[in-house]
């Protein structure tokens, strides 16, 4: 027979394990110095943030690779001989249909005198003479912000004018005017995106916690948890130091999906800690009616799961990063410092500092929402 060896567990009279000394003085230390303890954490996100104001979407391309990669190499060969803009060309389709082949001869000598232009090439039309194309190379390449203002140049001014009263209809496409396009059309609908995912959270806490502050407490936290973990984005893709500690040796664009990938999988986990931390404080508080002593009770008796369990997340996401796909690095990147600072910043620090601070207001809700 082995033998057998006791454990003593403290249990509290409601049958939880008692949190260990270390997360019982955190919690201590955390209500003691709440006003420092928040100060710090809302100066930490917005510092973190802070790259994020800067950021540039788009779409990283070769030039974005590694520099020992053919793709790379043959990237910038193109760009020393040819100029950056034979990276990404414009693509003009021309609909004939109630115009004539001669009119796009203006269009040509146009687009030739346009700042930021490099080389037309001539139309060529189609068999059945309904349809043309050109090719315009910009001057830069088809990442700078240069290229995006000349496509709307071309848009709205340049070729409307070159045609005007002619029949004749021009679009501009090719792959670099349609990345120019998805990353807009994307990024303008994010804020859509996180706006109506927090309202609908902020309405589910309402209804669990019956409380008016702690949704919107969380809204917020939640807010500049993703807002730090796009600065953190940010600040890697401006080709600095930590992008190249990564990998990332030049200044790359963010792609617009990412964001929204991130979002999407840091609210969910984030919630999730959210949920956890405030419904451990609730039990307490509904005992006793002590906000300051259930607020310890519940960050002492919560913060070892839950930064176990970001920290598996964290190890998951992280071993994206020696990818050398950029985007997928980026993605790990992303996801890892999201949820880092989430687990941490936010639900050990911001959370239970700011509900110390609002004290039994917590846990107030209007009669008419009873």
């Amino acid at each position: 027979r082995l033998p057998m060896r006791r454990v003593a567990v403290a249990v509290d009279p409601d049958g939880h394990v008692r949190p260990g000394r270390v997360w019982r003085g955190w919690s201590r230390l955390v209500a003691r110095h709440r006003v420092p303890v928040a100060l710090a954490g809302l100066a930490v996100t917005l510092l973190l943030a802070a790259p994020f104001l800067g950021v540039r979407f788009g779409f990283p391309d070769a030039g974005n690779d590694r520099e020992e990669a053919s793709s790379r190499q043959a990237y910038d060969l193109i760009a020393a001989g040819f100029g950056a803009g034979a990276n990404g060309p414009l693509l003009l389709a021309a609909d004939l249909a109630d115009g004539d082949p001669a009119d796009l001869e203006r269009l040509s000598a146009e687009l030739a005198t346009t700042p930021g232009v490099a080389l037309v090439t001539p139309p060529q039309v189609s068999p059945a003479g309904d349809a043309a194309v050109l090719t315009v190379v910009p001057t830069t390449g088809p990442q700078a912000a240069a290229t995006e203002d000349l496509v709307h140049r071309l848009r709205n001014t340049i070729v409307p004018r070159a045609l005007a009263g002619t029949g004749v209809e021009v679009y501009v496409g090719g792959v670099t005017a349609t990345a120019i396009d998805s990353s807009r059309d994307v990024a303008s609908r994010l804020p859509l995106l996180i706006g109506g995912v927090v309202a609908v959270s902020m309405l589910l806490l309402l209804v669990a916690f019956r409380s008016l502050l702690i949704p919107l407490a969380a809204a917020a936290m939640n807010l500049l948890s993703v807002a730090a973990a796009y600065g953190v984005v940010a600040y890697v893709l401006a080709g600095t130091w930590a992008g190249r500690l990564i990998g990332i040796d030049t200044e790359t664009p963010l792609p617009a999906f990412v964001p929204v990938l991130m979002f999407a999988a840091l609210f969910g986990l984030s919630m999730d800690y959210e949920v956890f931390l405030v419904s451990r404080i609730r039990e307490a508080w509904t005992r006793g009616r002590d906000n300051a002593g259930a607020i310890s009770v519940g960050l002492a008796g919560t913060g070892r799961v839950i930064t176990a369990a970001a920290a598996i997340m964290v190890a998951v996401f992280a071993a994206f990063v020696p990818s050398t796909d950029v985007v997928i690095k980026v993605i790990g990147v992303g996801m890892a410092a999201a949820i880092l600072i989430d687990a941490t910043v936010i639900r050990l620090l911001l959370v239970p500092a700011v509900m110390h601070l609002f004290g039994r207001a917590n846990w107030w809700l209007p009669d008419r929402l009873g």
